[in-house]
């Protein structure tokens, strides 16, 4: 028969939804699972995004430009400029979730066999988007006991060779909750910019930032326009996955314009998914103000029943919503299939994402999860609770 690509046997699984058969057997066996494994938050979807689909009056439902809606980035620049960010409209191109944003840009930026370096663990969609471009991951490796604070500089710069060709980071982090610091920004972009190479921020998650500290956006940077590189998205923002809508936004104006042609080669975003994610722009400030409130509770009720396991390690995250637990286990893998398979408390189970699909390096995460604190409290203790019962029965 025919063969598939070498590509195509490389790219990996889901560590997120891979088990999504086994979750879907425990639910046809009356099982109900608590969904800590994927990134999709509880809180709901601001009513003026679905109103103004709901009053919409288009009666064709047209392509719209490759790089947006002209409307929607201009929309956008303005709420970039709120946040210190001072970019133009035709600084943003618009795009189907951040997902295609780094897809576009890693094909844009980089040939294949060349390189970017980025902290370890990270969002597991970067080795697949490495994988779908030839590009290879470099991981600077964070540990648990650092809380996954970012490595030093000279880490870094040991790592650089003649193909690397960029840096990449998430701000605040993918699966960590690390939050990087203003310095270390800087000290990023002084080695980005000795070393002529492209730095992209990942920056989904900005406005989940907590205790107090601030966000500081790669784009915030003096003398940086041509090597700074910033991927969003409305997906947790305003709690809208299912639109896919992200964007690249760039002051390098040849990065912007390859992109472009990536853009048109697929026509266009998605027209509904504009108009809302315009709209939600207007969400006041008042809808972040509760939800952050809420997820700082989430975060430390979910930690403090974390901490009553012996013999489990949990990193700290000053933002996002995701938090590295270490098990007394050998394979999370094997452990996380087990939970919906082979273990319930009347009835209910738990969801979580094996760690060992965030990290690039063979061996690393393989006793940890991830896990993302999107349930609310009551639901929070529960799972954490059938964890608990479950590590006493469970046996490599």
């Amino acid at each position: 028969m025919p063969t598939i690509s070498k590509k195509g046997r490389l790219m990996p699984e889901s560590p997120i939804r891979k088990l999504v058969p086994f979750a879907e057997q425990a639910k046809k066996d009356g099982k109900h699972i608590y969904h800590l494994n994927i990134g999709q938050p509880d809180i709901k979807t601001p009513e003026v995004a679905l109103q103004a689909v709901k009053d919409n009056t288009v009666e064709i439902l047209s392509y719209s430009r490759s790089e947006g809606s002209e409307t929607y980035r201009t929309k956008l620049a303005a709420y970039y400029k709120k946040h210190d960010i001072v970019v133009k409209p035709e600084d943003i191109v618009v795009t189907t979730g951040a997902s295609e944003a780094l897809l576009f840009l890693f094909s844009s930026i980089m040939d294949p066999g060349d390189e970017v370096i980025i902290s370890e663990p990270f969002y597991a969609n970067y080795i697949a988007f490495s994988t779908a471009t030839g590009v290879n991951v470099v991981p600077a490796i964070c540990d648990i006991d650092d809380n996954f604070a970012l490595p030093s500089i000279e880490t870094f710069e040991k790592l650089i060779t003649p193909k690397t060709k960029s840096i990449l980071i998430c701000n605040p982090g993918n699966p960590t909750g690390y939050l990087y610091s203003k310095q270390e920004i800087k000290q990023l972009a002084a080695l980005a910019k000795k070393h002529d190479l492209f730095l992209i921020a990942d920056e989904v998650y900005r406005e989940f930032v907590y205790d107090g500290e601030t966000h500081y956006s790669i784009l915030q940077l003096e003398d940086m326009d041509e090597h700074t590189i910033l991927i969003d998205s409305v997906s947790k923002r305003y709690s809208m996955c299912g639109a896919r809508v992200g964007c690249l936004v760039s002051r390098n104006k040849v990065v912007l314009q390859t992109v472009l042609k990536y853009a048109q080669a697929r026509l266009s975003p998605p027209t509904f998914a504009q108009i809302a994610s315009e709209a939600a722009l207007d969400t006041p400030q008042s809808y972040f103000d509760d939800v952050i409130a809420e997820y700082v509770d989430r975060r430390d009720t979910l930690i403090k029943e974390l901490q009553h396991i012996e013999g489990v390690k949990v990193g700290s995250p000053k933002g996002a919503f995701y938090c590295i637990v270490e098990l007394p286990i050998k394979n999370s893998d094997d452990f996380a299939q087990w939970l919906l398979e082979h273990f319930d408390i009347d009835g209910e189970t738990v969801m979580i994402a094996p760690a060992g699909g965030f990290y690039s390096t063979p061996g690393l995460g393989l006793n940890q999860v991830r896990i993302a604190y999107v349930l609310n409290k009551e639901s929070l203790i529960k799972a954490v609770n059938i964890i608990k019962e479950a590590l006493k029965v469970y046996k490599d």
